[in-house]
């Protein structure tokens, strides 16, 4: 099913490479497909690591790919998101504020952002970054400290809403599944200092929130399946039911670590399926290995 996210990939590696020259470090996969979870509806994440930020001719260069890029045959050219790392900002969180040349999804050009630079980005990388090229990302990521992750995810709670209004519109049904999805994969974080896909999320939260959500959780869960359509509308009451979760959600970040560690006895916290190949293994990228 992913043979054509593969062929994709390997042509990406080639062309950076060959842009990039000496300054090439490697290239990784993060986000949902590193985490087991990709699919169909989901971006494609990408790192690439180099010995300092790309400048100059090779700035010009990339310039140049990414313009190019969504012109490619295949549905995968316009479902990137990259960002070009300097290993020094990329080893710890020590590194968070440096702007990463970034290609945002389905995008023709770069901008020097933050957005990929974060303590969530590390732990992918360093427990389930997929190598596409170079060393095993989690020799060139340190794992983030679980403060760092954790009070990332509580300072993004409280302005997720307010960000989500600047790009996302929310009369469609997308973004009400975003929004309750994100909030979920924030909490999950919170609790557990650890990162999961939305999908992992959403089965967490189904288990460990209160039951009166269950409903919601379960709508979101079940409709991710419908992707992206630019005519669905939201359910009816289903927007209202996302505003009234996100007010929860900002509530459980405020009440502390002592609720945020809280663990139903004698059970296992939840662990999404497939949760993908550590970046220590070093194997070769496999789309299909990755679901």
């Amino acid at each position: 099913m992913y043979a054509e996210l593969d062929a994709f990939l390997t042509d990406l590696v080639a062309d950076v490479r060959a842009v990039l020259g000496e300054t090439f470090v490697g290239a990784y996969v993060q986000g949902s497909f590193a985490l087991g979870a990709g699919d169909l509806h989901s971006d494609c994440d990408v790192i690439v690591a180099t010995t300092t930020l790309p400048s100059g001719p090779t700035e010009a260069g990339l310039r140049r790919l990414h313009a190019e890029i969504p012109d490619r045959p295949g549905s995968w050219s316009t479902e990137l998101e990259a960002s070009y790392a300097d290993v020094e900002s990329l080893r710890t969180v020590g590194g968070i504020g440096t702007r990463w040349l970034f290609n945002d999804h389905g995008h023709r050009t770069l901008a020097w952002d933050t957005h990929c630079n974060s303590a969530h980005t590390r732990w992918i990388l360093h427990n389930h970054g997929i190598t596409l090229a170079g060393p095993p990302a989690a020799s060139l990521v340190d794992a983030p400290p679980s403060d760092a992750l954790r009070d990332e995810a509580r300072a993004a709670l409280p302005t997720l809403l307010a960000e989500t209004r600047t790009w996302a519109p929310f009369d469609n049904a997308w973004t009400q599944r975003y929004l309750v999805s994100t909030y979920c994969r924030l909490l999950y974080t919170l609790a557990t200092a650890e990162v999961t896909s939305k999908r992992g999320a959403l089965e967490w939260a189904l288990e460990h929130l209160d039951p009166r959500w269950r409903p919601l959780l379960a709508q979101v869960k079940e409709d991710r399946a419908l992707g992206w359509d630019p005519d669905a509308r939201p359910r009816p009451g289903s927007l209202d039911a996302a505003y009234a979760f996100a007010s929860y959600a900002e509530s459980y970040g405020v009440r502390g670590t002592g609720h945020e560690q809280r663990q139903p006895a004698g059970r296992r916290r939840a662990v999404p399926r497939g949760a993908g190949r550590s970046a220590k293994n070093n194997e070769p990228w496999s789309s299909r290995s990755a679901v």
